[in-house]
């Protein structure tokens, strides 16, 4: 025998699914705008320093 519908469940399962979406996609974009305001100095981790940092390990002794 089916199950009665249980309509307020399922309309608070929705609720809840669709809260948790909108606090993700907030995180989301709270990272990428904290990402635009730290400027380009931490999206350049890949590249060597450009100054003479690290003279000891660039082998002109």
């Amino acid at each position: 025998m089916a199950f009665k519908p249980n309509y307020n469940q399922q309309r608070a399962e929705r609720n809840r699914a669709k809260e948790q979406k909108k606090q993700e996609k907030l995180q989301r974009r709270q990272e990428e705008s904290a990402r635009r305001k730290a400027g380009p100095e931490e999206q350049d981790d890949s590249l060597p320093p450009q100054s003479g940092e690290d003279d000891a390990t660039s082998g002109a002794a």
